[in-house]
């Protein structure tokens, strides 16, 4: 997760976007910023685990 976001949406797959935008756009009108990635917990588990490591390291 980027230093400077504060919230993670995390989707499995491009698809996701469609119903995962409307949350970006409500985290844009609130003035939170967010970082929107594609991680596929069952494609790569291992790059999920450390993406939600290093989100908790990050507070």
């Amino acid at each position: 997760m980027s230093v400077t976001a504060d919230v993670a949406i995390i989707m499995g797959s491009q698809s996701d976007w469609e119903t995962m935008r409307h949350a970006a756009d409500t985290l844009e009108a609130l003035g939170i910023s967010f970082d929107a990635r594609i991680v596929s917990a069952h494609r790569t588990p291992d790059r999920l685990v450390a993406f939600a490591k290093g989100a908790k390291a990050e507070g």
